[in-house]
């Protein structure tokens, strides 16, 4: 096993195990001392990860014999990383949850205000969504009838060009017809 894979497991080891601490003091910590845990408890799982991609180059480099058990070993770190990010991930989500809470100024008493103010927005948002509902048949409505004017006129216009080329040919045929009589008179 070369050293420095047991270099980084040490170090590893060590920063898991005060990741841990730190991540167990965050929900019994107010204010900006929270604040500060949390940043320090994010910079820790960067180093601790980048010790684990460290330590998996490392595993890359030793022997195909002995790579599954250090390959066993670094499962198990992975393992222990996810929980550790879903146990600081619960622990943020307390600390957000607080912050919260003093932000709106939310002492739990004001439940059945909120409730009647969450119906009330209720019944408003589904006055809008019915009236939203109505302007879109109304708007369906007059489009449908729209696209029965446009078709209309569009037979109109054809019965209109038809009209007009029949009067042309009537104009054609009775100038013919001048030129003929006029040359009958002229015999």
């Amino acid at each position: 096993m070369s050293a420095e894979f047991q270099g980084y497991e040490q170090d590893y080891g060590v920063l898991t195990a005060e990741i841990t601490n730190r991540i167990g003091k965050i929900p019994k910590l107010s204010g900006e001392e929270k604040k500060q845990m949390v940043m320090n408890v994010e910079k820790q799982l960067e180093e601790a990860k980048e010790l684990l991609e460290q330590m998996d180059l490392e595993v890359r480099e030793i022997p195909a014999q002995s790579r599954a058990m250090y390959s066993n070993r670094m499962r198990s770190y992975k393992q222990e990383m996810s929980k550790l990010e879903a146990d600081f991930k619960r622990s943020r989500i307390a600390y957000s949850d607080e912050v919260r809470n003093e932000l709106l100024g939310d002492d739990g008493s004001s439940s059945e205000s909120q409730r009647a103010h969450l119906l009330d927005n209720t019944e408003r948002l589904e006055r809008s969504s019915r009236r939203l509902e109505a302007g879109y048949q109304i708007a369906v409505e007059t489009e449908q009838v729209g696209q029965s004017i446009l078709e209309n006129l569009g037979q109109d216009r054809e019965k209109i060009q038809r009209a007009r080329d029949r009067l042309r040919e009537t104009d054609t045929n009775l100038g013919k017809s001048s030129r003929i009589l006029t040359g009958m008179l002229r015999r």
